[in-house]
């Protein structure tokens, strides 16, 4: 009996997905609701598990391919029925007799007399390029020397080391002026975040102001109570629930920064859900914690380590990103000293963090070291004016020296 293996259904504001990355070959026994293979969309990563337990008959769709909800990935054999599949080395041996061939591929592959069939190739969709085929030609260049010192003719030897010296000498002459080069498509991913940061520098009137902070009583308040923080919470206190607080507490007095413009309109959020900007290897995305001003201390460091630990192994999914008023972003964790952080559209504001640094500062006429953090707000300036922005900074900053203001809500 056969089974299919379709896309699931994408959400209605996803048109298709990109297929990345097979886990299992034709020919692999399969458990159900094994892995088959991951779909990039525009935010997430999908994962299309086997519907039932099999063997994997046939795979209709290559890597790269764009497929839409329910189209037919692949077929697999229920347990225990006889199958006849082709090994995945005859299917690569298929796939690239059909490829296409740049002209200079098809050259080289002409002067060498190489089979394209036995080079594997790293273009899109297994598609040869030249490196791969100059990769190729290295790799036989030694290879064919050791088999002329062993040709055991004499009168043979100079008939056969002379088409070999010419290779060779080729192989060399091509490594030599090779000036690398690898052409990698954007990942769905990728793509999205280019596009939505051009929109927001193109569609935007974007400004930074900056102000600086005195972590000093901050990192006390952590080093006192972190310890038994966790032992109760289970989870550490780290520095970006102090900053969503703090964030909240600078939202309810001045809303036009918790606002969006929506053609003529202005859309004033009566809530406030912070999206926080989490580095992944496959690009930036904005997690959004909803309704953060309902959760404590715990709740936030929690919501912030279940993301953290989501975007990593690639199992967010598309409620996790969805929404968001306000964005924090920390280039601290990456060394980062000063920055302009770019909007999040349709968002009107997003707060950056950054390096916290020993500084010599001035307090009550004495020169002082403190550990100074700078932070950056970048607005859109058709929204929100320069006095909110500056004073927005300055209540972030004034909550943040004097926590209290979080702890007892004044």
């Amino acid at each position: 009996m056969s089974i299919e293996v379709l896309v699931p259904n994408l959400p209605e504001s996803v048109a298709d997905a990109t297929l990345i990355t097979w886990h299992k070959q034709v020919g692999d026994s399969v458990n159900k609701n094994d892995n088959l293979v991951d779909l990039e969309t525009d935010k997430v990563v999908l994962e299309v598990t086997a519907p039932e337990s099999g063997i994997l008959t046939q795979i209709l769709k290559d890597n790269g391919t764009v497929v839409t909800s329910g189209e037919l990935l692949a077929v697999l054999a229920a347990a225990g029925t006889a199958v006849a599949a082709s090994t995945p080395a005859e299917v690569a041996a298929e796939n690239t007799a059909d490829m296409p061939l740049s002209p200079s591929v098809r050259r080289l592959i002409s002067e060498n007399t190489l089979n394209p069939a036995e080079i594997t190739g790293t273009g899109k969709s297994g598609r040869l390029t030249k490196t791969d085929v100059l990769d190729h030609l290295s790799k036989q260049a030694p290879a064919a020397e050791a088999a002329a010192v062993v040709t055991p003719s004499k009168e043979a030897v100079p008939e056969a080391i002379a088409p070999i010296a010419i290779a060779t000498s080729t192989v060399a002459a091509a490594a030599s002026n090779l000036r690398p080069e690898q052409r990698v498509p954007m990942t769905r991913l990728r793509a999205k975040v280019a596009e939505r940061l051009l929109q927001a520098q193109q569609n935007a009137a974007m400004l930074t102001t900056f102000n600086e902070v005195n972590m000093q009583n901050v990192m006390d308040l952590r080093n006192q109570y972190k310890t038994r923080f966790e032992q109760k919470h289970a989870v550490k206190l780290g520095f970006m629930s102090f900053f969503v607080k703090a964030s909240i507490e600078a939202l309810k007095k001045f809303p036009a920064i918790n606002a969006s413009i929506d053609g003529n309109d202005i859309i004033y959020h009566g809530y406030y859900d912070l999206g926080i900007a989490v580095s992944t290897p496959r690009g930036l995305i904005v997690p959004v914690i909803q309704d953060a001003d309902q959760l404590d201390f715990a709740g936030i460091e929690k919501s912030i380590v279940n993301y953290g630990e989501k975007a990593r192994a690639g199992t967010l999914n598309y409620d996790d990103l969805k929404g968001g008023t306000f964005t924090i972003t920390n280039g601290g964790v990456f060394g980062s000293m000063l920055s302009t952080p770019i909007l999040n559209p349709p968002q009107c504001a997003i707060l950056g963090m950054h390096a916290i640094k020993e500084r010599a500062v001035v307090e009550n006429g004495q020169i002082v070291i403190r550990p100074i953090m700078y932070l950056a707000l970048s607005y859109d300036h058709r929204l929100v004016d320069g006095r909110e922005a500056v004073q927005f900074l300055v209540t972030i900053k004034e909550c943040l020296e004097a926590p209290a203001h979080l702890l007892l809500n004044i």
